[in-house]
């Protein structure tokens, strides 16, 4: 019983931390800024016919953006001299694409200035990505507010790639998350690409038995080591997160039930026998996939907690 009552409360906890979901609506820009939705498409179909690797980094950034402070797009904020912003910690030195975003906001602020968030176009933008990617498309909640407060310190609480499923577990649920979502939203992991710093430790010196993470399928494991090697890699050496990686699709879940999921939290979610069933399920439905994924993008993206509509997505006003 206690552990329920604790995740309850941790549940309550987070609820009251980022503004009710309700205080978002499908239809937020009719009136104020209606062709808000295309101008933002425009932005990131424009910047995806020039480099294939946008959508990816969109999908990521918002991801980014939604589990630190809520969906508040203090991801984008420039850094302040001394005090490092989001954006420079560690786990985001490698996002990019952040200027389709600003491209999008310079166009609104033409046609209508000071009326949508920079946080509403980084959602907007992710739906628009996967859409792209020949994923499916859905309607976004609007009314997102901007944050102000933006510390890279705080970067430390984004899952990271060598998480076991109950840090996985923990790091969603404390934003309301469920384990559907975290199977769900894994999904994501079917675009984009890694650098080796993100798997190294599987697939050399793992441990004191194993040279190898037993859990990754070796031939797997032998082509990441000619990729990833000890020493004389170049510092932009990494694989794609899926042979697939510019298309939306379910490939992702097939290779993790191969043991071929890139990072350690892909194959953790074979540990776990709920987790393991939705990967199956996923993997054997592309449909089931996209129903599912849709509705965690919704729920996500919903976590709010800013205060204001920027100028410029890159400043507080």
């Amino acid at each position: 019983m206690a552990p329920i009552v604790a995740l309850f409360l941790s549940s309550v906890l987070i609820f009251s931390v980022f503004s009710p979901v309700n205080s978002l609506s499908y239809n937020y820009y009719e009136k104020t800024c209606p062709h808000a939705e295309s101008i933002i498409a425009y932005a990131v179909k424009t910047a995806t016919s020039k480099d294939k690797t946008v959508p990816a980094a969109l999908l990521r950034l918002h991801f980014h953006d939604c589990f630190i402070r809520g969906c508040d797009a203090s991801v984008l904020l420039k850094s302040k001299g001394s005090k490092k912003a989001e954006k420079d910690g560690p786990p985001n030195l490698s996002l990019h694409a952040l200027y389709v975003i600003d491209s999008a906001k310079k166009e609104l602020e033409t046609w209508c200035p000071g009326v949508v968030s920079c946080a509403d176009i980084v959602a907007l933008a992710a739906r628009d990505a996967v859409a792209l990617s020949g994923g499916p498309s859905w309607d976004v909640p609007k009314g997102r507010k901007d944050g102000r407060t933006s510390k890279a310190s705080e970067t430390i609480k984004l899952p990271a790639p060598n998480f076991t499923i109950s840090q996985l577990q923990q790091s969603f649920s404390q934003r309301g998350l469920s384990l559907d979502d975290l199977v769900a939203l894994s999904g994501g992991h079917t675009l984009g690409f890694s650098h080796c710093a993100s798997f190294q430790q599987r697939i050399q010196n793992f441990n004191a038995t194993h040279d190898v993470d037993p859990s990754i399928n070796p031939s797997f494991a032998a082509k990441l080591r000619g990729v990833c090697p000890k020493k004389g890699k170049s510092k932009n050496a990494g694989t794609t997160m899926d042979p697939s990686s510019t298309t939306f699709d379910n490939t992702y879940y097939k290779l993790v039930l191969q043991k071929k999921g890139l990072f350690s939290s892909d194959q953790a979610l074979l540990s776990n026998p709920k987790t393991k069933n939705l990967v199956r399920k996923f993997a054997t439905s592309t449909e089931a996939f996209s129903k599912a994924f849709v509705k965690s993008m919704i729920k996500m993206s919903s976590l709010t907690g800013g205060q204001e509509i920027r100028k410029d997505c890159r400043v507080v006003n």
